[in-house]
């Protein structure tokens, strides 16, 4: 039975996946940073009798990083690796702190460095093994009002393109996942920071960036189509770097490359929202 480590899985994605995979004949360690939330995916293995065993996992932590992956080396190297773990923010980037700054960096980069570093080096002596980095649309598309969170991504992003050329010669697939807006704990624990005042000069941006979440709430993707999709993505006879999941993130996908840096900057301009919308639709195929 192959090893699948997932991370971040008390909740969405990281909850959804270790199921998926359970099902599909993986024995499965799901990590998470505080095991008083573990009782809900105990429950939901148990009651399907699937090979989850619930570890706890703080990627922000070396230490726990180190101790987590020896102790499940113990049992058997691991086959793949799903870099779930993330935490969400949005406000512009004259008003997020240097140090929420640094803890998305933390926890949806260098979290996931930690997590490759631990399983690479026997992913590359057995010649086998998949990596997956659960990273977002907005590691594709640099998203206002969204700037630490849009970083991280498009770090883990850039991480995963390059590491995908570097292991690709010792039979390690490497992945990235891109989730569009989905109905999952990291946009509700970011709610807050979405709310805009009305005074301040961001306040457009702000604004649009919120109808754009809206926008997705109407007809998200779940949890479940993503974690299909990571399925999908690690045992494809037919290779590909990017999977792009929801019709968010098919639009933007599709429709960035197709216009120029400058087009996405004058986005910025004081564009009243009827034209706004209308160029969103445009570029994107998405009424705002």
């Amino acid at each position: 039975m192959d090893i699948a480590v997932v991370t971040g899985t008390s909740t969405g994605i990281g909850f959804a996946t270790s199921l998926h995979l359970a099902r599909h004949g993986y024995r499965v360690f799901a990590g998470m940073r505080n095991l008083a939330k573990a009782g809900p995916l105990r429950t939901a293995a148990q009651s399907e009798g699937l090979p989850v065993e619930v570890i706890e996992l703080d990627v922000t932590s070396p230490a726990s990083v180190a101790a987590s992956f020896a102790q499940i080396a113990r049992v058997a190297p691991v086959d793949v690796l799903v870099n779930n773990a993330g935490i969400g923010g949005a406000t512009p980037l004259e008003l997020t702190p240097e140090d929420e700054h640094r803890r998305m960096f933390d926890t949806n980069y260098f979290g996931a460095i930690r997590c490759i570093q631990a399983v690479l080096p026997a992913m590359r002596e057995r010649r086998r093994g998949s990596i997956v980095n659960v990273t977002s649309i907005a590691g594709r598309v640099a998203t206002p009002n969204q700037i630490a969170y849009s970083a991280s991504k498009w770090a883990l992003e850039c991480a995963g393109e390059a590491l995908a050329h570097e292991v690709r010669r010792f039979g390690v697939r490497v992945v990235n996942v891109e989730p569009g807006v989905l109905m999952t704990s990291i946009f509700e624990n970011s709610a807050e920071a979405t709310r805009y005042d009305k005074t301040s000069p961001y306040q457009p941006i702000m604004r649009r960036n919120g109808k754009l979440f809206a926008t997705g709430f109407r007809d998200p993707a779940q949890p479940d189509e993503v974690a299909e999709t990571i399925l999908a993505a690690i045992t494809s006879d037919e290779y590909r770097l990017r999977w792009p999941v929801g019709k968010d993130a098919l639009g933007l996908s599709r429709g960035r490359p197709k216009i120029s840096d400058e087009c996405w900057v004058a986005m910025g301009d004081d564009l009243s929202d009827p034209e706004y919308n209308q160029r969103f639709f445009e570029y994107f195929g998405i009424r705002l």
